[in-house]
């Protein structure tokens, strides 16, 4: 009896851990994982007064085409042809105002196992340094919601495709984090 309790008690434990498990590749369409592997170049700080770096820039990102099944058989057909790219903000300080998100058109093929460097892609515009915080900084030399002079923000870019065979695929969202300064 007290076997049949260990067993019973093992199976259970192994059926909560599979439950439990939810992987990235549950959760994507499709056969291949898009993942935003490096970032190359990035800003510590920048200075919105510095308007010869504007718009500000991330030197390279790298995007990688990972098969979901490594030990499968691969096809050209799981190439991930780029659409866009969103950038949010997310304030890491007191604020509660960021700049808007950006949304843009890219195009380049990530080839199934490969690479992708994008070089110079920007992180902040001119529509998000003209809009509130950041304009804040620019007009007043602080933010007029928590008074101080450095805004810190969480810069977080995700990429939008589809495969090659018609399945669209999106990148888990990657971050970093610069201090903003008049």
């Amino acid at each position: 009896m007290k076997n049949h309790r260990t067993v019973l008690f093992l199976l259970l434990a192994a059926a909560l851990l599979v439950a439990g498990c939810r992987s990235r590749t549950d959760r994507s369409e499709g056969t291949v994982i898009l993942s935003v592997t490096h970032f190359d170049g990035l800003p510590v700080s920048v200075s919105l007064s510095s308007t010869a770096t504007a718009p500000f820039q991330v030197g390279t990102i790298t995007l990688r085409n990972f098969p979901k099944d490594p030990t499968g058989t691969t096809s050209d057909l799981q190439s991930i042809e780029l659409r866009s790219y969103q950038i949010t903000y997310h304030r890491r300080d007191t604020g509660t105002r960021v700049p808007p998100p950006v949304v843009n058109g890219i195009f380049g093929l990530v080839p199934v196992n490969g690479n992708l460097d994008l070089n110079n892609l920007p992180f902040l515009t001119h529509d998000q340094i003209l809009s509130p915080p950041l304009k804040d900084l620019l007009d007043f030399g602080r933010d007029t919601e928590t008074g101080t002079a450095v805004i810190v923000l969480d810069v977080t870019y995700q990429f939008f495709g589809r495969t090659l065979s018609g399945d669209d695929i999106a990148s888990e969202p990657a971050s970093f984090t610069i201090d903003v300064t008049p």
